[in-house]
């Protein structure tokens, strides 16, 4: 995610410097009034190696649990080919270590929330659409060194057996290179990754490039992308005070003042400082006495 920059030159900067795999990015592009159908439309024919029909794009598509405490999805880019598959597509430069082995169990749970959001009650499993999750990663998810690792299900004891529950998900490896991958994904995957000019090396990535560059330079991108840094900002913020009101929570009753102080403070310095401190201290008083209140 991204970080709170100083002033508005600094936060377009920040902007300008994004490449295809940030997610801010990525949606904006796809998502433009002007470009998000054929953009969209021209990454997915580079990765699937195929025509795509009419494609209509949906804002950031959100499915909340099924009920307080359960777990929902925000996904990135979801796309509905008109007649044909849907298509989730996820820019993922994550480096957790935890998130990365996870990524398998979160592509499972991205498929039952989209086929529970898109299955209508009365009707057949037949209808139930083909669903395809592609994770864009500047990481190799399985060491394998592949561009693409397309993953389906399939019967144990027979891998021969067909089995098309019409469900597919496409881990795209930016850096990759077994596999003999197509040229045009080739470059693609390296254009999204840096996302330059010198890097649009086909008539197809040149127009790419120029959806990119005049979406980056369009007012209201830069006014979303500033208001998306202060949500973020206001949610670390909050986040990190409500952690130190907890440990101290913990040590004993917590003075309005002090709570008052503590989420009131907006510099994440401060907020570091005073967490380290809360974890350290024995009890409440010291915190007040250490804290300088």
């Amino acid at each position: 995610m991204w970080h709170l920059l100083p002033g508005t030159g600094a936060a377009m900067k920040k902007l300008e410097e994004m490449n295809l795999v940030d997610d801010f990015l990525a949606y904006i592009l796809t998502v433009h009034k002007t470009y998000g159908e054929e953009a969209s439309r021209y990454i997915l024919e580079c990765i699937l190696q195929r025509r795509i029909r009419h494609l209509t794009v949906m804002p950031q598509k959100t499915w909340y649990g099924e009920g307080p405490g359960k777990h929902g999805i925000r996904l990135d880019i979801y796309l509905d080919e008109e007649d044909g598959e849907i298509f989730d597509m996820e820019p993922d430069r994550n480096h957790i270590s935890e998130d990365m082995g996870s990524l398998p169990r979160r592509a499972r749970f991205y498929h039952a929330k989209i086929d529970a959001g898109i299955f209508a009650a009365g009707e057949g499993y037949e209808k139930l659409r083909n669903v395809m999750v592609i994770f864009i990663t500047t990481y190799d998810p399985f060491s394998r060194d592949r561009m693409l690792y397309t993953v389906r299900n399939g019967c144990v004891e027979a891998p021969d057996l067909p089995y098309e529950d019409g469900a597919r998900t496409i881990f795209l490896y930016t850096k990759g290179t077994e596999g003999n991958p197509p040229e045009d994904l080739r470059l693609l995957a390296r254009y999204m990754e840096h996302s330059v000019a010198e890097n649009a090396q086909s008539e197809g990535l040149a127009r790419l490039h120029k959806m990119v560059s005049e979406v980056k330079a369009d007012r209201e991108v830069g006014l979303a992308y500033m208001k998306s840094v202060e949500i973020e900002q206001m949610i670390r913020v909050e986040g990190k005070a409500e952690s130190i009101l907890m440990l101290l929570g913990e040590k004993g009753p917590v003075p309005a003042r002090i709570r008052q102080a503590v989420q009131t403070q907006q510099d994440m310095d401060v907020l570091n400082a005073w967490l380290l401190l809360a974890a350290r201290v024995e009890n409440v008083v010291q915190f007040e006495e250490q804290a300088g209140f």
